[in-house]
């Protein structure tokens, strides 16, 4: 029974798995993963799947299944004419929210997106304590009692000294039966990341522009988490000036003004060169705009600052050019034409959130 119930459930999941995987764009697009996000999982609605189950009537009701019937009777209860609305022809659409782990999701995004692992660069540096099962012994914890290996000590027993009946199979274990996991500590080297995420908002970004980055943010962090055991996450907020806020005043800030995105770059370094070491940390700086800057000064000051300080300490930088009726749009082109060649550099252009899951694949497609 205990081997049906897990090969029942395996196959639920795996339904539950295909559904997620065909429907990923859509969630994607709409958002509806980080409105349902919980501490580790994810609440997600899936339609066309309804979970068989009994529904038991009231008791005394009468009715097939519940006595004597005749044909034709209703397996339902009550008047058949007192349901309300208009008779249809269509089935309905049956919707079961299912709780996914991140860790399920991040290996779904990156089957569907076809994104390869990632090899943290340079040396793991900090090492964590992790308790590992190794083995079976006779004493322990009942909060590690072996139940299977219990019972069997206590079955090999019972037939040795000729206690055991076949048409009556009792096994009873005692003290001297019970069986223990044991374990043993072992280091874990650890990889340690952080993104840092960069934002323009002056006039020209509105909500929708932030939602578009909400959302893409929400699926990088997803996935750069299945690839370190450590991660951090920074943000900065820029219009004409930059400052690091958190993680709520990041996507809610509204800003008016104009841009210089060299206050962010500036703002972006001095972290790296204060908080992150390069021979310690994974670095993964994330910029969104829409492309507009101050100046030609400004954008040859970012180009300087890119060349000098953040491409030589980080695994990868990301350009994300969010599509803006009021944007020119011309930041990408000057990256594009600087940094042809550079490997650790890749843009992208974001027309709308069909734009997301594009985007992120030219984001972690590189594996880095």
């Amino acid at each position: 029974m205990s081997l049906r119930i897990d090969q029942d459930h395996r196959r639920f999941r795996e339904i539950v798995r295909g559904k997620i995987k065909q429907n990923l764009r859509k969630y994607i697009t709409q958002g509806e993963m980080i409105g349902k996000k919980g501490k580790d999982a994810v609440s997600i609605p899936l339609p066309q799947i309804d979970i068989p189950h009994f529904r038991f009537g009231s008791k005394e009701a009468g009715g097939v299944g519940q006595g004597n019937g005749e044909p034709g009777d209703s397996l339902g209860q009550g008047d058949p004419q007192s349901g309300q609305g208009k008779a249809g022809e269509q089935g309905g659409e049956h919707i079961l929210e299912v709780d996914v782990t991140m860790e399920e999701l991040a290996e779904i995004l990156g089957e569907e997106l076809r994104l390869p692992r990632i090899e943290p660069k340079g040396a793991a540096k900090i090492v964590a304590k992790k308790d590992r099962y190794t083995g079976i012994r006779s004493t322990g914890p009942e909060s590690l009692k072996h139940f299977r290996r219990t019972f069997k000590q206590a079955l090999k027993r019972q037939i040795a000294m000729g206690s055991y009946d076949p048409k009556n199979p009792l096994i009873v274990p005692v003290r001297e039966d019970k069986r223990y996991r044991s374990w043993k500590t072992v280091p874990l080297p650890q990889s340690n990341a952080v993104i840092i995420y960069m934002m323009d908002v002056s006039g020209s970004m509105g909500d929708e522009q932030k939602e578009i980055v909400r959302i893409e943010s929400f699926w990088i962090d997803t996935w750069l988490r299945s690839q370190y055991e450590g991660i951090e996450s920074r943000y900065i907020i820029h219009d004409a000036l930059a400052k690091e806020v958190d993680r709520d005043t990041f996507f809610k800030t509204r800003e008016s003004g104009g841009t210089m995105i060299s206050s962010a770059y500036k703002l972006c370094a001095k972290l790296i060169e204060e908080k992150y070491s390069p021979s310690e940390w994974n670095i993964y700086p994330f910029h969104f705009s829409d492309g507009d800057n101050w100046s030609v000064d400004d954008t040859v000051t970012c180009i300087d600052l890119l060349k000098t300080k953040i491409l030589p300490s980080v695994n990868l930088f990301c350009y994300g050019q969010v599509e803006s009726p009021y944007g020119s749009g011309q930041f990408i082109k000057d990256l594009e034409e600087h940094f042809e060649d550079e490997p650790n550099l890749t843009t992208s252009e974001i027309k709308g959130k069909e734009a997301i899951m594009d985007s992120i694949k030219e984001f972690l497609g590189k594996g880095k």
